[in-house]
């Protein structure tokens, strides 16, 4: 069976080695265009090896238009004359024509259990909004959003402090193990596909800067979740404020929920010195452990209160 890989980045780089391994499998390589080192940090996407690197090492095709629902990149497919298209991560929703430049059309690899968590940061909000578990699905691709039909599924269990970017690194590997699976069962005609119950669709959009940034007045658990969903982009932040100076943008990087005396009456960012730095929160209290304030290196809570004394009054929160 002759595929064409579509994707970009570490969630997709295991299914591309996965799929060479196979001599004369892979037709050609569709990817993002090469960015600048400033645009690579504002996406979501992390890079391992570069699904360039690893498609030209292995001979094959590489093709990077800035949208592949053009009439260049159709015809760009049908010249590589694939059976199946192979999605995992690309960024950019297919159109029917895309999609019909392959024989038995497409099949995508997401990071989520459809239908829950449909759209392009599935492992982000999965995390954001407390799910116990996560895993892959491999659809059967349509128009819509995530939307076709189920092929497999799989799931693993989210760590209690993993981040976006260790848990989307996880589910690579296992989304070309079922890639490879649902390609020996189409190769024997034995797929069937499950439609996906609409009514326990949830949606995923791509995560904004503006995301990252931290609400005191929620409980400590969702500040914390908000944090390591953030992780690797655009990271959670909130504003340093003191009387007579002006906010400084802090990151906060790593951070547990805790128990922190008169948390009840404490007003949510006021800061507890008390050799940690602790945050009071809606509910409950949060001990920030790694932070990096605006133009300087990361560094821990203990670090940061001893090149800060805390006076009265301050407190994180937003710039204004």
């Amino acid at each position: 069976m002759r595929v064409v890989m579509m994707g970009t980045g570490t969630f997709a780089e295991p299914t591309l080695e996965a799929l060479l391994i196979r001599p004369g499998q892979v037709a050609g390589l569709v990817t993002q265009p090469d960015r600048a080192i400033g645009a690579q940090r504002g996406s979501t996407r992390q890079v391992g090896r570069g699904m360039k690197e690893i498609a030209q090492a292995a001979g094959v095709p590489v093709f990077q238009p800035d949208s592949i629902n053009t009439a260049e990149g159709v015809a760009k497919l049908r010249g590589w004359r694939p059976d199946l298209l192979v999605v995992a991560a690309y960024g950019q929703i297919l159109s029917k024509d895309v999609l019909g430049a392959a024989r038995l059309g497409g099949i995508n690899v997401h990071a989520s259990l459809l239908p829950k968590y449909r759209g392009a940061a599935p492992v982000a909000w999965a995390i954001y909004h407390g799910e116990k578990k996560t895993g892959v699905t491999i659809i059967r691709m349509t128009t819509g959003l995530d939307a076709g039909e189920m092929l497999a599924q799989e799931a693993i269990d989210i760590f209690p402090e993993e981040t976006a970017g260790e848990l989307e690194a996880r589910l690579a590997p296992q989304g070309a193990k079922l890639t490879l699976e649902v390609l020996d069962r189409m190769q024997a005609g034995t797929v069937a596909g499950i439609p996906q119950d609409k009514s326990q669709a949830t949606k995923a959009p791509k995560l904004k800067k503006r995301d990252g940034l931290i609400d005191w007045s929620k409980p400590a658990e969702q500040v914390c979740r908000q944090i390591r969903a953030m992780q690797p982009w655009p990271t959670a932040y909130t504003f340093f404020r003191r009387f007579g100076r002006p906010a400084q943008r802090v990151i906060i990087n790593l951070a547990t929920a805790t128990q922190a005396a008169d948390s009840r009456s404490a007003t949510p960012g006021q800061l507890a010195g008390s050799g940690h730095l602790v945050v009071y929160a809606g509910q409950g209290a949060v001990e920030v452990r790694e932070l990096q304030p605006a133009g300087k290196n990361r560094m821990s809570g203990e670090e940061f209160l001893r090149g800060h004394i805390l006076k009265a009054g301050d407190h994180f929160g937003p710039e204004t």
